[in-house]
């Protein structure tokens, strides 16, 4: 048995095969855009909302549910496979792809963020990052040409530079520092990653909050030529607004005809503000841990599980969604699975909010192609305000 009976069929793609990386810019509302990166392993569509599977997997989810939702692709982290089960023995076993049993693209993190936020006794110089495991304190080291290499062996579509992410706030010195460290990584990642038409390296924004020096590292990284830009060193502690004016400075700074990723956000609200401003992609653990504690993402806003106002709702989530555990379960009953632990209850209140995630970000592109997004962004946040009819 590999699943729930009820799961839909993953819809097809649109898809003429090819060999080469490439984006194609379908649609504009003012600074927003919808298009489509395409690769071998097929097409994302943008804006697009990447599932974290961190260790190999999306956690509580089989990965025909996650394609069945919407996803095109999902994310695998470095520092993490590096650790368990290890690189080379995913490459000797044929692969992420056939690893984890997910045959579409695969972005991968350089671990960078992971390192600095996880790792014990870690050091960090030009050459790279020693750190010790955090799963059972074995030696390692990170360097740029490391980190490409573990990729590589990985078999991601989507190889992310290393860089040094700093938390915020910090001092602009600070920031300076490591976002300058960060465009010489960039540098040698681009040089071990060599030319590779079916896959692409994407550099990595740094700078902090300080906008000068936001402009300076996504102009730096622009003069290297790659393939995709990603905004880093953000929703790591900072409000919104800070987050929202990094975006506005940066994105102008990036050519128009290549895709552009904000790392680790966010909320709903976070993904329609950005997506507004021309992001193409994003990724995030919150749907997925959320789930797991009780929480869950819906077109009233957010719920919490754990409520006891739930305990005798025998009404669905929502009636009109598309997605199982939202249109098919009674609310007490996923209130009784929260407050017992069950590992059911994380099932399927990850499964609702992953469903919710593709779900905005198809309205998203939707709008955006039919140059509605103003009324799209309008009626949604009506819609989390409003809350749930009684």
């Amino acid at each position: 048995m590999r699943g729930p009976s009820s799961r839909p069929a993953p819809a097809l793609t649109r898809f003429t095969m090819t060999t080469e990386f490439s984006f194609h810019l379908l649609g504009r509302d003012g600074a927003a855009r919808t298009g489509e990166i395409r690769m071998p392993r097929g097409v994302i569509r943008t804006p697009a909302f990447m599932p974290v599977g961190t260790a190999a997997t999306v956690k509580g989810m089989y990965p025909e549910q996650v394609k069945a939702l919407g996803a095109d692709v999902v994310l695998g982290n470095t520092y993490h496979l590096m650790l368990r089960p290890g690189a080379e023995r995913i490459a000797g076993l044929g692969g992420l792809h056939r690893f984890m049993n997910w045959p579409h693209p695969i972005l991968t993190d350089s671990g960078g963020f992971q390192v600095m936020s996880l790792a014990n006794l870690r050091k960090l110089t030009e050459e790279g990052v020693t750190f010790q495991s955090h799963i059972d304190g074995s030696k390692h080291m990170l360097s740029p040409e490391r980190s490409v290499e573990i990729q590589n062996l990985l078999g991601s579509d989507i190889v992310m530079q290393l860089d040094e992410c700093v938390s915020l706030p910090c001092e602009d010195a600070v920031a300076e520092k490591a976002m300058r460290l960060s465009l010489r990584w960039a540098q040698r990642c681009k040089t071990a990653f060599g030319d590779q038409p079916g896959r692409a390296l994407f550099g990595i924004v740094q700078g902090g909050a300080v906008p000068a020096l936001r402009v300076e590292s996504a102009r730096e990284l622009v003069a290297m030529d790659l393939k995709g830009y990603a905004i880093g060193g953000l929703a790591v502690g900072e409000p919104q607004d800070v987050m929202l004016a990094m975006i506005d400075v940066v994105a102008p700074e990036l050519p128009e005809a290549k895709p552009r990723y904000l790392m680790g956000v966010g909320t709903p609200d976070d993904l329609v503000e950005a997506a507004s401003r021309g992001i193409d992609m994003f990724d995030c653990v919150m749907p997925t841990r959320a789930g797991r504690h009780g929480q869950i993402f819906t077109r009233f806003g957010r719920m919490n599980l754990k409520n006891a106002k739930h305990a005798d709702d025998s009404r669905p989530i929502d009636e009109r969604s598309a997605c199982p555990a939202a249109n098919g379960y009674a609310r007490a009953y996923l209130h009784h699975l929260v407050k017992a632990d069950e590992m059911l209850g994380k099932m399927l209140l990850t499964w609702v909010n992953l469903a919710y995630y593709q779900e905005l970000m198809a309205g998203l592109r939707a709008a955006i192609a039919a140059g509605r997004l103003a009324d799209f962004i309008a009626e949604t946040k009506e819609g989390w305000a409003k809350g749930e009819p009684a």
